[in-house]
């Protein structure tokens, strides 16, 4: 298949990240009534601004394909998408933290996926106006403010003690101190979303992103993964196998590492022997 198979798609996906970013910044100055929601072992902070951008996203949705599956984070699963080919997967608000804080590192992602594989993608950044597309067989592409898209290629950088990491703005834990000092990384970029930090590495400011926890879920990857893939990049679990999408468990329990490509299995060698250590094994 070729990127014009989901020209539609994309259209309708591009443009709802736009109107969800909207929606998003209209809120963005106001007096916040933040609420936490837990998902069974964690609180995570929620907002308006989720709830609105989500409604209206799984809505227009709705109506565009109606036979399609829909996953998106502040609606209920109520699972009928497992019996769907094509399901959306909508984190209308990823980085609500940043939102919280109003330092801009958010941003709207919408996926498709097909038969488990991630076919389109868009990565929105309200605040800088920075947009982020692919759809499988159409590269990947970098839209900012008043110019014309770009086609986005990874970079060819093989040496680890060479490459930038992008990194988590949260407190870093003991393991993941671990995982640089034996990546030999020297260089780190923090942000707050996934689909920012992929953006990080097909705009080449970084190389490789490592995320060790089991709690990032579908809709947090399926638009950034796509973006990658098609910008030359590669996107799996921390043993190297494909990270696949509409499974009954919505996190990925075996993290997730996003890189160049060229280095990619160099990274996955250089991890397992601290998955042993860690005790970690694929689930």
């Amino acid at each position: 298949m070729t990127g014009a198979t989901y020209k539609h798609e994309l259209e309708v996906a591009v443009a709802l990240a736009r109107e969800a970013g909207a929606v998003i910044l209209s809120l963005y100055k106001q007096p916040l009534e933040i609420e936490h929601k837990s998902d069974g072992a964690h609180f995570e902070p929620v907002t308006e601004a989720d709830r609105a951008a989500n409604d209206m996203i799984v809505s227009r949705l709705r109506r565009e394909f109606p036979a399609d599956g829909i996953l998106a984070e502040e609606s209920l699963d109520t699972e009928e998408r497992l019996s769907k080919s094509r399901v959306w997967m909508i984190d209308p608000l990823d980085g609500t933290s940043g939102f919280i804080e109003r330092n801009g590192d958010f941003a709207v992602q919408i996926g498709l996926a097909e038969k488990g594989k991630a076919v389109v993608g868009v990565v929105y950044q309200p605040v800088p106006d920075l947009l982020y597309h692919a759809v499988r067989g159409g590269g990947a592409w970098i839209e900012r403010r008043r110019g014309a898209p770009q086609r986005a290629r990874v970079s060819d950088q093989q040496d680890l003690d060479s490459m930038s990491l992008a990194a988590s703005r949260s407190h870093r834990s003991p393991r993941m101190d671990q995982v640089v000092k034996a990546l030999g990384v020297r260089r780190e970029v923090r942000r707050g979303s996934v689909g920012i930090k992929v953006g990080l590495i097909i705009e080449r400011r970084c190389d490789l992103y490592v995320h060790l926890s089991p709690r990032t879920r579908q809709w947090d990857t399926c638009g950034p993964q796509i973006i990658l893939r098609e910008a030359g990049g590669e996107f799996s679990d921390l043993f190297g196998a494909p990270v696949s999408y509409n499974a009954r468990d919505l996190q990925h329990r075996n993290g997730i590492v996003a890189s160049n490509s060229v280095a990619h299995q160099k990274i996955i060698n250089t991890l397992a022997p601290l998955m042993v250590e860690f005790g970690r094994r694929p689930v």
